[in-house]
């Protein structure tokens, strides 16, 4: 019902994501996507790749700050609409959404988020039908 996702902690100068981007490269570690948020003086950059806990030690022998969560992933028709109708169950229910993002894989939509109440939350996936993915399913549609 989720993957694990990296947040990486990035200062906003040239060349810093550059530096993390090659070592995953370096290490043979595959993008499967990604999404930064900045403020002025940092980023974090959160990517959802083919093998997260060995991308988290390489970040951390490289000494780049990074953290490893879990994060809800659903499957998605790729069709217009169906993010707005899975974010209306979810928010229908009283659950804040902290963070989104989607990308479509295989000829599906994936959405990608972390909510304020995980077990209520996994109640919503069950009961709508959702389609909740893990790290597998989703490296089987990669």
């Amino acid at each position: 019902m989720t993957v694990h996702q990296i947040s990486i902690f990035v200062e906003n100068k040239s060349g810093t994501l550059l530096h993390v981007l090659d070592l995953f490269k370096e290490s043979g570690i595959q993008l499967i996507a990604s999404t930064i948020s900045d403020t002025v003086e940092y980023g974090i950059y959160r990517v959802i790749c083919s093998e997260p806990k060995r991308a988290y030690e390489v970040l951390k022998a490289a000494g780049i700050s990074a953290s490893v969560s879990e994060v809800f992933a659903i499957t998605l028709d790729n069709s217009p609409g169906r993010a707005a109708d899975a974010v209306r169950f979810i928010t229908g229910a009283g659950i804040g959404i902290s963070y989104l993002y989607s990308f479509l894989l295989g000829g599906k939509g994936i959405l990608v988020f972390r909510t304020d109440d995980v077990e209520r939350t996994k109640e919503v996936i069950r009961a709508q039908g959702l389609s909740s993915i893990d790290d597998e399913g989703l490296m089987a549609l990669a």
